[in-house]
């Protein structure tokens, strides 16, 4: 079976997620069962959480205790059935995410999180992270131009360079998982480069 588990991170306004669906039927058109799916939420439960998440405020610690509950349940109900399966997995945004937000953006401790980490996935990581990596400046034009932000949307320009930061480090620290994405030019350049990046490992 070549089920894969793949997860795009980048700071809101990236545009990660345009890529999603278009990855997705890249895959399903080799002949794979794709499952899309989000973090937080993915599961009924994980969806609520997510909404406090967005809107309710709190400090770090309970953000990442948040996080990390919804990330159980969506491991144990959606991700790991949907890998036994055989099918490849295409998240927008996981464990990476909670280490650049909580970690650097909040200034939460990295080694608390990483037990976390631990604790909640054991051994699961995704076999590849596109990070898809844009200066704040520009992600915040971009933001503005498309949605009312939530909570964490509305943060500085510096929260967000620090997210990006906490993106880097965690890069460094798993090079061969995540690979940068340059998401300032065109939708069709920036796919061009999540092609390069999945078809160059062989796996369909």
């Amino acid at each position: 079976m070549n089920a894969r588990f793949i997860t795009f991170e980048g700071i809101d306004g990236a545009g990660k997620s345009s890529h999603l669906e278009p990855l997705a039927d890249w895959v399903r058109a080799r002949g794979h069962t794709v499952v899309v799916t989000r973090e937080p939420g993915g599961t009924v439960l994980a969806e609520q959480l997510r909404t406090h998440f967005l809107h309710d405020e709190m400090d770090a610690l309970t953000e990442c205790l948040l996080v990390f509950a919804a990330r159980r349940d969506h491991l144990k109900q959606r991700i790991e059935p949907a890998l036994a399966a055989g099918h490849t997995v295409l998240c927008d945004r996981f464990t990476d995410a909670t280490f650049a937000y909580q970690g650097a953006g909040r200034g939460f401790d990295w080694a608390v999180l990483t037990q976390l980490e631990r604790w909640v996935q054991g051994s699961r990581q995704p076999d590849l992270t596109l990070w898809f990596d844009i200066a704040p400046a520009e992600a915040a034009a971009r933001r503005a131009a498309a949605r009312q932000p939530d909570r964490l949307e509305r943060l500085d320009e510096a929260f967000f360079g620090r997210v990006r930061d906490g993106y880097a480090r965690r890069r460094a620290e798993h090079p061969q998982r995540i690979v940068r994405i340059d998401a300032h030019g065109t939708v069709s350049s920036v796919w061009d480069q999540v092609e390069h990046e999945v078809s160059r490992r062989g796996w369909w």
